[in-house]
């Protein structure tokens, strides 16, 4: 899955500013708008088997339909789209797909989930004439998780990075999500898709590759081996070794999926017709109030829109929200006889003295450009005594929203370790706070549903999962360390070794620090790197 797209550094945003994540420089000066066949890859969020259900504990869908009738099977018409050659007998094919093989109640499973979003999918990549194997790269990206969010800050299905996302409009704010969109991430994927097809003259394998490991990096390898006089076909290019898989990965797929029975795997069966069907909301609404008008789960809800990170839609859009087929027509008739103050519910807050709109905010909920917007206020100066309109919720059914999913991986709990709550404080990241308690950055960023590259909000609250013993003791020690970020620029003669002696950190931290150098067997004079040093005993 795609890593080169995330984070050229995964250390840490300091408190209070973003990873600003611009398609890496290798690629090209790209500008505010960059040519779509040099834009980065995308980091995907690896599936794990750590979950006991193989498959992150996503509900499965209810049964939907007669799906036994072969000549109604969506699987058939999946196969009878196929184009590419899945003949040969590759051995990094074979590897992948004995992986698969061996883990058959995970393909069940992961097939189970697609069935709200392949239809969808296949009807999108047929008008577009493409290869129906690559409606399976969700498998590949995501394992058809909608809230998939990898180390490099991918998420959604088909795990788009935001400055990626951003490029193909994929908007991302407090409310909503679009690259978890179902409709417009799968579009705007299938877009990328045709423009890097385009770009290597219909070669999809070269797509593919470019999906994952960028379309610069490939037009490279291919260039070396032109000057080499050696073929310039997937398999024969010296590419990382991620994407060197991840090509190999989706041919496996698609090939159980042509004949699962040879492989010993069950696929869900999934009826040709569509799971669901888009009805407009016309402006915000509650979502457990949506739920209830569509007479469906919140957890169903949320599912087939998991772009929507709160209580509600988003207050400027997009309006639409996606439904089973069969509650469509209900949905559609009750919320347009719905009275628009039942839409969402709202509270009256008297500003008390010492109160401060950030403060307000965090006490509710919600964020200070969110207040500022329902009230109109052109600043964050508020006025004792004065009202402001506060969004509420309007029950406790939100099982799938962002700070509902946080929650649920803050309390999981880790055998042999105990919780600390952190607060955090200015000038703090999330990399001293690892050093400080003791634990790597990855496991701190996955125990608070985040990556390693998210920024901080001071007075935001970290579950901290230590190992019982001396990890506080080590913290105290710790606490007059003197962290900063620094700039580092190799150097003829460089090694990772070399330059984690003299900075009195680890080769894994340095890894840790810059995804890229996992990419490249050796350092290059000029190449820069994100170290995080203590300055007292720094060089």
């Amino acid at each position: 899955m795609n890593k080169f797209m995330g984070c050229a550094i995964l250390g840490i945003a300091l408190v209070g500013s973003g990873c600003a994540l611009t398609p890496s420089s290798s690629d090209g000066d790209r500008g505010d708008k960059p040519d779509v066949t040099q834009l980065p890859p995308m980091p995907a969020a690896e599936p794990s088997l750590e979950d006991p259900d193989l498959a992150n504990g996503m509900a499965e869908p209810a049964p939907h339909g007669n799906a036994d009738a072969s000549d109604q099977d969506l699987w058939d018409r999946i196969r009878r789209g196929y184009r590419l050659d899945l003949q040969q007998d590759n051995p990094r094919v074979s590897a992948q797909r004995d992986w698969y093989a061996r883990h058959p109640q995970y393909f069940t499973r992961v097939t189970t989930r697609s069935e709200r979003y392949l239809h969808f999918i296949v009807e999108e990549a047929e008008a577009r004439d493409m290869p129906l194997e690559l409606v399976l790269l969700p498998v590949v990206e995501s394992a058809f998780d909608p809230f998939a969010y990898s180390h490099g800050r991918a998420a959604g299905p088909w795990q788009f990075i935001p400055s990626t996302g951003k490029y193909f409009g994929l908007d991302q704010t407090w409310w909503y999500d679009g690259r978890r969109d179902i409709v417009r991430s799968t579009r705007a994927a299938l877009d990328y898709l045709q423009q890097l097809s385009e770009r290597f003259d219909g070669d999809w394998l070269l797509a593919l590759a470019s999906y994952n490991a960028g379309g610069g990096t490939v037009s490279r390898a291919r260039r070396r081996n032109e000057e080499a006089g050696l073929p310039t076909d997937f398999w024969n290019l010296d590419l990382p070794s991620e994407t060197t898989a991840y090509v190999p990965k989706l041919l496996a797929v698609a090939q159980i999926v042509n004949t699962p029975e040879r492989y010993g795997v069950t696929l869900h069966p999934i009826e040709d017709q569509p799971y669901f069907a888009t009805v407009d909301a016309g402006g915000q609404i509650d979502l457990a109030q949506a739920a209830r008008l569509a007479e469906i789960s919140s957890e169903e809800l949320y599912l087939l829109n998991p772009a929507f990170n709160r209580w509600a839609t988003a207050p400027d859009g997009p309006t639409d929200l996606l439904v089973p087929v069969d509650a469509a027509d209900t949905f559609r008739e009750r919320i347009a006889a719905l009275p628009a103050a039942e839409r969402m519910r709202w509270m009256r807050y008297t500003i008390r003295p010492g109160d401060s709109l950030s403060a307000i905010a965090r006490r509710h909920r919600t964020t200070t450009s969110v207040l500022r917007d329902i009230n109109d206020l052109p600043g964050s100066t508020i006025v004792a005594g004065r009202t402001l309109l506060i969004p509420e919720r309007a029950a406790d059914d939100y099982p799938l929203s962002a700070d509902a999913r946080r929650a649920r991986q803050q309390d999981r709990a880790r055998a042999g370790r105990q919780r600390i709550d952190h607060r955090v404080e200015s000038g703090e990241t999330l990399w001293a706070l690892a050093r400080s308690y003791d634990v790597s950055v990855r496991e701190l960023a996955r125990w608070n549903n985040m990556a390693p590259g998210d920024p901080l909000r001071i007075g935001q609250t970290l579950a901290v999962w230590t190992e019982d013993g001396p990890a506080a003791t080590r913290r105290d020690e710790r606490r007059d360390e003197m962290i900063r970020k620094v700039r580092y620029s190799v150097r003829q003669g460089d090694s990772l070794y070399a330059i984690a002696s003299r900075f009195n950190v680890s080769v894994n931290q340095i890894r840790d620090w810059n995804n890229g150098v996992k990419q490249r067997r050796y350092l290059q004079p000029g190449d820069h790197l994100t170290l995080y040093v203590d300055v007292r005993s720094a060089p």
